[in-house]
């Protein structure tokens, strides 16, 4: 959510109902278990301007277990005035957990994403000819469907999809990056001229495996390990458009959307837990370690830079690579350096679990 770009995001399974019953004092989920810690424990907590998770939280509360919702009621009747008090509020709401791998590991990985904006066109011409689609009417009846190369290139695979263009981009890439990415927004003009933004929105793939492109392009000697972010793919593709097709076809998987109405630009796209993201206070999570809607506290590093990112964040999101105990893709938003900084971001991570206290 990752070639250094995050993960196709799917369907997520059910969330768990949250965590088993301790075990002296520590809980087990079914991927990880939780160690107690202090407050004083979790690296930056003084720190961290924590009222900014404020926002993330109130969406979090829109869908909430059993479990959460005594404190989603002190959520809705109040919102804390300061960093200070947000603070005093989490210690005396929640128990801070270690988040472990069953064997006792406490490290793990995070990696980013982010919301694509990208220019589009509703009817086919010029160069806008790379069309994204909506699902064919066949998609669940035939398992695996077909593969990118075959929707690009095997005449019944194109003829699923005729008529269920719901735009058209200039450029392959982009179109790729949207799928990777699971939703995006699109900038996008009508036949009459009229200019518009859209959301579309994740709505089933083809049920073949992601395959990174970027480790692709590692593998054939193309780029050196640590460089395939999606400047440098890019360059490469505009370097040798002979084997662009070669490139894109290397990921078999396809990712099919749904257009939805952008009717307020300053809320996220909805994550797996079902709210809008919020950009740098939502992260993806595998929920079979931590559930949705849980607060986390992580502990890494700015991409590529050795500044800390110590934060409180909300489990709000899944994807097909976000798997194991200690596994995040941080949501970097759409805005400014959102892009470049998800297509960087792949550095150790320790996280927190705060739990409400029982």
């Amino acid at each position: 959510m990752l070639v250094t770009v995050a993960a196709c995001k799917t369907a997520p399974p059910p969330p768990p109902p949250g965590p088993a019953r301790p075990t002296g004092d520590v809980l087990l989920q079914e991927k990880s278990r939780w160690v107690p810690v202090a407050w004083q424990d979790l690296p930056g907590f003084d720190v961290d301007a924590q009222r900014a998770a404020w926002p993330a939280l109130v969406q979090g509360c829109l869908r909430p277990s059993a479990t959460w919702l005594a404190l989603c009621n002190e959520v809705a009747r109040r919102a804390p005035g300061s960093d200070a008090e947000m603070r005093d509020w989490l210690m005396k709401s929640f128990q801070p957990y270690r988040v472990e791998s069953l064997d006792g590991k406490p490290g793990g990985l995070i990696t980013g994403y982010y919301e694509p904006v990208i220019e589009a066109r509703r009817v086919q011409g010029g160069e806008f000819r790379t069309a994204l689609f909506a699902p064919p009417p066949d998609l669940a009846a035939r398992r695996p469907y077909w593969t990118r190369q075959q929707l690009d290139s095997h005449p019944p695979a194109q003829s699923a999809l005729r008529g269920r263009e719901i735009a058209w981009v200039a450029d392959p890439l982009d179109a790729l990056v949207l799928q990777i990415q699971g939703s995006g927004r699109l900038r996008i003009t009508e036949p009459d001229g009229r200019m518009q933004y859209v959301r579309l929105a994740y709505a089933g793939h083809n049920d073949h495996p992601y395959k990174s492109v970027g480790r692709w392009l590692i593998e054939q000697g193309e780029l050196q390990p640590g460089q395939a972010s999606w400047p440098a793919i890019k360059d490469w593709a505009r370097r040798n458009p002979s084997r662009r097709d070669e490139l894109l076809w290397a990921n078999p998987r396809y990712v099919f959307f749904r257009e939805e109405p952008l009717s307020n630009p300053a809320l996220g796209p909805r994550g797996a837990q079902g709210v809008p993201l919020t950009p740098r206070r939502s992260i993806a999570v595998d929920p079979k370690s931590v559930p949705y809607g849980t607060p986390v506290w992580i502990d890494t590093t700015e991409p590529n830079s050795s500044a800390p990112l110590q934060r409180l964040v909300l489990a709000q999101d899944t994807g097909s690579a976000i798997v194991g105990a200690v596994r995040a893709d941080y949501f970097w938003g759409w805005e400014g350096d959102a892009a470049e900084q998800a297509g960087r971001m792949r550095q150790p991570l320790r996280m927190w679990v705060l739990w409400p206290r029982r």
